[in-house]
């Protein structure tokens, strides 16, 4: 059939050909894989076959991008939908899922943090949350500013006096926590707080985070001059103080709209960024910046377009008007999905004259300075990059294992003192470490660092199945076994190997580690990091290069038989020690990357030795199984929680009987006694 064939492609494979020729045409999302079955690209189609069936014809006018992720297509796949927005839906939620290579990408966009008022309980609450429910309670962002989230929230609990604990309601009696007796909480639990005039506080705060701030600093004078009247100096200048912090915390107001409108300006900010600049009340009251992963060859329109479906895609409520200063070709579209998402009317904008163009000037007037601030920031780290890169490289020359990368049929033609070119790519680098309590409830943790930044998404888990309590030799090979043996079958969450491990230990940990490493035959460098008397990192060990005429350690050979049988019984005889403390840098850089371990493991056997035993309490109770017991928790947050609850609140569970309920009561109320 004449419109079957496909121009300057006749080398498809056999199932590629055989796939095209089923594609419908009708509206869908299309995934393509590489050969290791990795999804590389998601995209959308008004028409599945005649969108699709471009990737394999002629490379002739493609350009340099989908050039290069056709070359790695080795199959696809396709999901048919019902209409053009229900396809766009699916494309922005599977591009979440799977963080397709060539697809353009909000860069850790569930690390950014939202502020969450828990409008959905009685005493609202106020804390910062990086999961948006659908739980009827308010959110605010997200925000890139990590610290100053933290900075808001702590003046705005303080000026409020909002309610910190997580208990939903309090049964009579209830002693107060802390919170109380320093000045932080009114004792709601004591009946002390009227909640009329709790609510109102809320709503004065949740006005800071829709930029309507003013009223925080109206309220924040009034009670400064109301103490100040009463001669109560020292109260005056504590609300002075928190008046001062607020009108700091609050972005400049430079250019103000005649009519009170909130609104968003997106603009992109280089190939790897894009600035959001909020408009409140028709005033400019703030700037958000996130990273993107984008192509050079990916349009501004692309990017803005990409950028807008997953940073709105993920909110339940946002601005009327989204003002852009590249209009995405699927503009019409993403507008029907917002205002769909959230149940009224969103445009994109590009306004072209009056007041909106001027506040579009301003923003990108902004964005021309931070775009240069940037530049310089970014060359800065390019820098450290490279100096890491380049002691790394060292570091690799002189260990008996080297990456991949060095041991090429290319590199052994290389003369003594070259070194081959390392790859166009920030080296992966994993950290292990082991956690426990007297042998008991082993975890154990993966970090991985990409060059200098930590890759959060590749942090990895491990419960200890060893039977062997105190062991952490046995720990870290189960760990690594597990890890590799992983990658080798070919998991997509385990199969990209490092560059280099960093176990925590000394010597005897680095030998548990290529143990298991030799067992599956892979050639992987290994680092020990070893720590001193009190505990502080002191330096790298690992196992040198044997070069002629010399051991490892460098010492000259003699030929007697007593060296080479140390050498043959003993393989860590001659390990060689980096005295971090002479490399300011690399300390720094292993010193990071263990408190990050360290952090990670810790919290995780935390977490288990705390679920553990708030389980064993609740498994205690006659008809409560796991099931219902998680169903608890997730609703109350705690077993404290559970235990002041009602029959009537614990009914409000998905799965709780009034039976279940009555057991429950009965329960905590005989452990009372």
């Amino acid at each position: 059939m004449a419109d079957e064939r496909l121009p300057g492609r006749e080398d498809l494979p056999r199932h590629i050909r055989e796939n095209l020729k089923k594609l419908p045409d009708k509206p869908g999302v299309y995934l393509h894989r590489d050969k290791m079955g990795t999804i590389i690209y998601v995209g959308k189609a008004i028409s599945l076959k005649n969108r699709v069936r471009q990737y394999f014809q002629s490379k002739k006018n493609m350009d340099a991008k989908v050039r290069a992720m056709v070359g790695h297509i080795a199959d696809f796949e396709y999901i048919v939908c019902g209409s053009e927005m229900e396809a766009f839906i699916l494309e922005n939620n599977l591009i979440k899922q799977h963080q397709p290579k060539y697809n353009i990408l909000l860069r850790d966009d569930k690390t950014y943090p939202y502020v969450k008022i828990t409008t959905n309980e009685e005493w609202p609450r106020l804390l910062k949350t990086r999961l948006v429910g659908k739980d009827k309670a308010k959110y605010f962002g997200p925000y890139s500013d990590v610290g100053a989230v933290n900075d808001v929230i702590r003046l705005l609990n303080d000026v409020f006096v909002l309610k910190r604990c997580a208990t939903p309601s309090f049964k009579p009696g209830a002693k107060p926590c802390l919170n109380y007796h320093i000045g932080k909480c009114e004792g709601i639990c004591l009946g002390n707080v009227d909640h009329d005039a709790y609510m109102e506080r809320v709503e004065k705060a949740a006005a800071y985070f829709s930029g309507k701030d003013r009223s925080v600093e109206h309220y924040l004078k009034k009670l400064m001059l109301e103490a100040s009247e009463s001669l109560d100096f020292e109260t005056a200048a504590k609300y002075r103080d928190r008046l001062l912090a607020a009108q700091a915390l609050r972005e400049g107001q430079r250019v103000t709209l005649k009519q009170d409108v909130d609104l968003d300006a997106v603009l992109t900010v280089g190939p790897s960024h894009m600035a959001v600049f909020f408009v409140r009340d028709g005033k400019l009251s703030g700037r958000e910046v996130f990273d993107i992963q984008a192509e050079d060859a990916d349009s501004a329109g692309e990017r803005t377009g990409a950028f807008i479906q997953q940073y709105y895609g993920a909110m339940t409520d946002g601005p009327a008007e989204i003002l852009v200063a590249d209009m995405p070709e699927d503009a019409a579209l993403i507008e029907a999905f917002l205002s769909e998402t959230w149940h009224r009317k969103v445009h994109l904008l590009k306004p072209e004259r009056g007041e909106k163009r001027a506040l579009l000037a301003l923003a990108t007037g902004n964005r021309d300075a931070m775009l240069r601030n940037m530049e310089g920031r970014d060359e800065r780290n390019r820098k450290k990059e490279d100096r890491l890169k380049g002691r790394l490289v060292a570091l690799f020359q002189d260990m008996d294992t080297q990456p991949d990368w060095m041991r090429m049929p290319e590199a052994e033609t290389l003369a003594e003192d070259s070194v081959p070119t390392p790859p166009d790519r920030l080296f992966r680098v994993e950290a292990y470490d082991i956690s426990n309590t007297n042998g008991i409830d082993t975890v154990a943790a993966m970090v991985v660092f990409r060059g200098l930044k930590p890759d959060r998404r590749a942090y990895r888990k491990f419960k200890i199945r060893t039977d062997m309590p105190g062991d952490d030799y046995a720990a870290m090979q189960e760990v690594l076994y597990r890890r590799f043996k992983r990658a080798l079958a070919g998991d997509p969450g385990f199969k990209e190997l490092p560059d280099l491990l960093v176990i925590d230990g000394g010597k005897g940990h680095l030998h548990a580690a290529r143990q298991i490493l030799a067992a599956l035959q892979l050639e992987i460098p290994a680092v020990g990091a070893v720590k001193d008397d009190h505990h502080r990192t002191r330096g790298l060990v690992y196992v040198p290069q044997r070069t002629a005429g010399k051991t490892a350690s460098g010492a000259e050979i003699d030929g007697s038989a007593s060296v080479v049988r140390e050498a043959a019984t003993d393989p860590l005889a001659n390990t060689k020690e980096i005295d971090l403390r002479q490399e300011p840098f690399l300390f720094s850089y292993i010193g990071t990357m263990q408190e990050e371990v360290h952090r990670f493991v810790i919290e995780y056997h935390r977490k288990i030795r705390d679920t553990k035993s708030l389980v064993s309490v609740l498994d205690e109770i006659p008809g409560i199984g796991p099931k219902k017991r998680t169903a608890l928790l997730r609703q109350f947050g705690s077993v404290e929680a559970v235990k002041g609850a009602s029959e009537e609140e614990l009914q409000e569970t998905p799965g709780i009987t009034k039976a279940n309920a009555t057991a429950i009561r009965n329960f905590f109320t005989g452990r009372a006694h």
